[in-house]
């Protein structure tokens, strides 16, 4: 099923984002972790895709996975760093043929370990992934927004601009970033319905469980973590039970207030941490 059908269907409900396992014993883990956030029948499911296809053989395996799943939506992420029209039809084909009807086109972060042009690939920005797959397919396309901007640009004029011609270019839903602070994802709403954007938009959660990992994801995007929740979850790195105990807590009353100005439908980052989420979902199934 196509999750823009899904999200026109269902105003309410949770979809959940898996990194792919890559060892033995990641996978029976995440075996089990599917089998527990089972039960709180997601809208839909994603897995993510590395760098410069770095992780391509590990996302199919595991989309494959999620798959099996029979009351599983899926979506496979695709990024488009390094990738060619080739590469790219060749592994939408065989998407396609398993029965996938969902992809989320992603340009991706650039490898690391060396200099890296996007001007100089077939791809340099994700709006040409999605006319790439919208010309040829007839996938229903997620894409990626970011309340605070993007950080590689420095004017947020411009990124919604960067956005409106991505979601022109055929996008048909779209997940944040992650967000601390709702009052960014409130007024990036505003800014973005005025920009002519009009297609649903999912806020993206990821759940607090540890100062210093959230802190490390922030490096690598523009999200800022409340410097009241910094310091006081800071204060206990020598009780990483407390410690998370207080960021489950307030990702609880975030979500909460989510739902009560009526964003009832949220994407949760849940870095295959089924305890983690299990304790978030069971405080807000009946809220």
């Amino acid at each position: 099923m196509k999750i823009i059908d899904i999200l026109e269907e269902k105003k309410r409900g949770f979809s959940f984002e898996f990194f792919p396992p890559k060892t033995s014993k990641a996978k029976e883990s995440f075996k089990k972790t599917v089998q527990i956030l089972k039960r709180y029948k997601p809208l839909y499911v994603s897995m993510t895709y590395g760098a410069s296809g770095s992780s391509q053989e590990y996302t199919k395996e595991a989309t494959y996975l999620l798959l099996s799943v029979k009351e599983f939506t899926v979506i496979p992420h695709l990024t488009c760093v390094g990738a060619t029209a080739f590469s790219i039809r060749k592994l939408l084909d065989e998407y396609k043929l398993k029965g996938i009807e969902n992809i989320m086109a992603l340009r991706g972060d650039p490898p690391k370990d060396k200099q890296f042009d996007f001007k100089k690939t077939q791809f340099p920005y994700a709006k040409d992934l999605v006319r790439f797959i919208k010309k040829n397919y007839n996938f229903c396309i997620g894409v990626a927004l970011y309340p605070e901007g993007h950080i590689e640009e420095p004017s947020f004029d411009r990124h919604l601009q960067h956005m409106k011609q991505k979601i022109d270019a055929g996008a048909d839903f779209a997940v944040t970033q992650m967000f601390f602070d709702n009052s960014y994802f409130y007024s990036f709403l505003e800014k973005a319905k005025k920009a002519g954007i009009s297609i649903p938009i999912l806020p993206g959660i990821l759940p607090l469980y540890n100062i210093l990992k959230a802190k490390e994801f922030c490096l690598a995007c523009k999200a800022t973590i409340p410097k009241k929740i910094q310091e006081k979850m800071s204060s206990f790195l020598d009780k990483p039970e407390e410690m998370e105990k207080i960021g489950i807590d307030f990702t609880i009353k975030q979500c909460k207030d989510l739902i009560e100005k009526g964003y009832q439908r949220i994407h949760f980052f849940t870095l295959n941490r089924p305890r983690v989420m299990v304790k978030l979902l069971d405080a807000l199934k009946n809220f």
